[in-house]
């Protein structure tokens, strides 16, 4: 994706078009914005999957950080970065 994001950044450079008002499609800055949040959003997944590791090494993958009960296998299994157990991310959104 940042090769992805270099080349769309380097593209835009050598043109000197208006692609404000390409009838044919997206403009550049279009597919330049959609492209940084996807690889904001990539960037965060895996933050959150290394502090997941760590908390694998420190015993703390299984525990709840609000609540200190067990967090479900299934729940890791669904979702292996999630910090919080399946009755509190209920309570969460209810709240």
């Amino acid at each position: 994706m940042t090769r992805l994001w270099d080349s769309i950044v380097e593209a835009s450079a050598l043109t000197a078009n208006d692609d404000e008002h390409d009838p044919e499609g997206a403009t550049v800055a279009y597919e330049r914005a959609q492209l940084r949040d996807v690889l904001k959003q990539a960037r965060a997944d895996l933050d959150d999957l290394d502090q997941a590791a760590q908390r694998v090494l420190t015993d703390e993958y299984w525990v709840c950080e609000r609540c200190g009960g067990p967090i479900s296998a299934a729940r890791l299994t669904a979702r292996p970065a999630t910090r919080i157990c399946i009755t509190c991310a209920a309570s969460k959104v209810a709240g």
